[in-house]
C-alpha cells in the first residue's frame, strides 16, 4: 500500500456528540497527512449518506456494482474565504486523496482540504429547525453571517 493511501484502521475512536449520536473518528497513518485531530463522521450522517446511494441505485442512477465515495473537501469562496463541500463521487485518485471510512461508508478527501479539515465533524441533522448535513470545523475563526462560509 502506496504512503498515499495508508490508513491506520487500529486507531479508530467512537464517542457521543452533543446530541447522543454515535460519531467515529479516524486518523490517517500517512506521513503526508498533517498531524493533528482526525476526521469525524456521525452515525446519522453515514445512514443519509448510504440512504441517498441506496436512493440513486433504485431510480436507476447508479449502476448495479458501482461504486460511491463520500467527498469532502473545502474550497475558497463565500464571504468569508472557505466553503465546505460534500458530494457523491465515484472518483478516487490515491495519488491525490486520502480514502477513510467511517460506519460502513468511504470518505475521501483531497490532501488539500484534508489540511483545513482536522477536527472536523460530519454531521446530519433531521429537526423541524434544522434539516441537512453540517460540517463543525473546530479550526475555523469565524463565520460568515448567513454560515455558510468561515476564516481560518
Amino acid at each position: 500500500m502506496s504512503t498515499a493511501t495508508a490508513v491506520a484502521h487500529d486507531h479508530a475512536h467512537t464517542h457521543t456528540d452533543e446530541h447522543g449520536a454515535e460519531v467515529q473518528t479516524l486518523g490517517v497513518a500517512d506521513k503526508t497527512a498533517p498531524a493533528g485531530p482526525s476526521i469525524g463522521v456521525s452515525e446519522r450522517a453515514a445512514a443519509e449518506v448510504r440512504q441517498h446511494i441506496a436512493d440513486m441505485t433504485a431510480r436507476g442512477d447508479l449502476e448495479p456494482g458501482g461504486k460511491l465515495y463520500l467527498r469532502v473537501r473545502v474550497q475558497g469562496g463565500g464571504c468569508s474565504g472557505f466553503q465546505n463541500k460534500l458530494d457523491l463521487d465515484a472518483k478516487y485518485d490515491e495519488k491525490s486523496d486520502h480514502k477513510l471510512e467511517f460506519h460502513g461508508i468511504e470518505v475521501v478527501i483531497d490532501k488539500r482540504s484534508m489540511l483545513y479539515l482536522a477536527g472536523a465533524v460530519v454531521d446530519f441533522h433531521d429537526d423541524l429547525n434544522k434539516r441537512g448535513f453540517t460540517i463543525s470545523n473546530p479550526q475555523a475563526k469565524s463565520t460568515c453571517g448567513c454560515g455558510s462560509s468561515y476564516n481560518m
